[in-house]
């Protein structure tokens, strides 16, 4: 997302405009039974909400209270979760007024906390611009095959779904792209989410954590090469802001030189960002528009936000090569195709014209570019974490996985 005039144009979305498949799971696409009323920002509320609009698929755990909405209609995604069941709070961000609004020609966004595009969005490799034309919101498109489009399910059951997407697409050089994507989803037991994140959780603790595998496959007869380009996964998670949510992106060295990326949509207000210890702090009220980005040179495989509002902590988890060739995704031809940044975090806000799409805030990981020969295949693993409850027990993970307590996220912006 680069521009502004572009994210002017993006408040208006749709729902595809027919129904391509139903789902059939019995045990796993209702709210429960003896639930009525759900409040709105309640998992129950945005269940029922979905509902009305695809059969989609709640994967649950074994005690029923960690749960997951994943929808193959709406682009394979993940929309949101929950530890505490129907009435526990959903943490992904959904866009409801996307749902009965006109189809756009450029973007059609519903929200989600653990979607998928294919990048590079921008530069020489582009597969959002036609091949010559300028680079400007009128020629910007998003390929409906990630956009608007349907995927299928191969395989079902109550704690994963594996869905796939057959692609061809055409990047800025002009080359014919034939892509498959795979891509599974499971929920997580609890004693699973421990030992993935090598912790200890006390009781009082609520959490609900997944997995995504990723695979992006060359099915063409060509390959793909810095002469003809390539794409590459990337995975954003959208989620709920609020003015007390900090996002928490830790990074390797120090501050001699400037570890991240700040002027995506012009540069970052300095109260709006600090550095401090090898973690990077960044505000995600929902209140001004801003994105960054870590260098896979200095990207570790963990970042997350806390709000201390709500009291949730937030971890993704993501595969990084520290060595690997990352794609520019900016909307010009002239830097270099190969100088793009692994771990991505971006805050809503105003737009000029004094609309906006959310709010929200997003956690992003990207994969290297797929340098593959045909049938080759790259695979990108992004796992989210949720947990609720005390500080202080939340303070004991947030200490053990991003190396920072509560207190130092909860003061170091104001």
């Amino acid at each position: 997302m680069i521009f502004s005039k572009r994210l002017d144009h993006m408040i208006k979305f749709l729902l595809p405009v027919s129904l391509i498949y139903m789902l059939a799971s019995s045990s796993c696409n209702s709210p429960d039974k003896n639930d009525t009323d759900y409040i709105k920002g309640s998992f129950g509320y945005d269940l029922r909400f979905l509902e009305k609009y695809d059969s989609v698929i709640v994967l649950k755990s074994g005690d029923g209270n960690a749960r997951i909405i994943v929808s193959a209609k709406y682009q394979a995604k993940v929309f949101t979760s929950s530890a505490e069941g129907n009435s526990g709070q959903s943490f992904g961000w959904v866009n409801y007024k996307a749902f009965t609004a006109n189809i756009d020609p450029h973007i059609n966004a519903y929200g989600g906390e653990n979607r998928l595009w294919l990048g590079p969005e921008g530069g020489k490799f582009s597969l959002f611009f036609k091949p010559g034309v300028r680079m400007d919101f009128d020629s910007w498109k998003t390929p409906a095959a990630f956009d608007t489009e349907a995927w299928s399910v191969v395989s079902s059951d109550p704690v994963s779904v594996n869905m796939s997407k057959d692609m061809n697409l055409i990047n800025y050089q002009g080359t014919e792209l034939s892509v498959t994507i795979k891509r599974n989803i499971k929920i997580l037991e609890r004693q699973d989410i421990i030992s993935k994140l090598d912790i200890s959780i006390d009781d009082s603790i609520k959490t609900v954590g997944y997995t995504s595998e990723n695979t992006l496959i060359n099915n063409g007869k060509q390959e793909w090469t810095t002469e003809t380009g390539m794409p590459c996964i990337w995975i954003l998670d959208m989620f709920n802001p609020s003015d007390q949510t900090t996002i928490i992106i830790p990074f390797m060295g120090d501050t001699t030189s400037k570890p991240a990326t700040t002027d995506y949509f012009g540069e970052i207000p300095a109260n709006r960002i600090k550095y401090a210890d090898s973690i990077l702090f960044y505000k995600a009220d929902g209140k001004y528009r801003g994105k960054l980005g870590i260098h896979p040179s200095r990207a570790k495989n963990i970042a997350g936000s806390y709000d201390a509002e709500k009291k949730v902590l937030t971890i993704i988890l993501f595969d990084i090569d520290n060595q690997g060739k990352y794609l520019n995704q900016e909307w010009n031809t002239v830097k270099p195709p190969f100088s793009g940044d692994a771990v991505n975090a971006y805050n809503d806000g105003p737009l000029s014209s004094g609309g906006q799409l959310g709010p929200f805030y997003e956690l992003e990981s990207v994969s290297p570019a797929a340098f593959l020969k045909p049938e080759g295949a790259l695979v990108h693993h992004h796992s989210v974490f949720h947990f609720t409850g005390s500080e202080n027990e939340l303070n004991a993970i947030a200490e053990r996985k991003l190396g920072v307590s509560l207190e130092k996220i909860k003061n170091e912006l104001p």
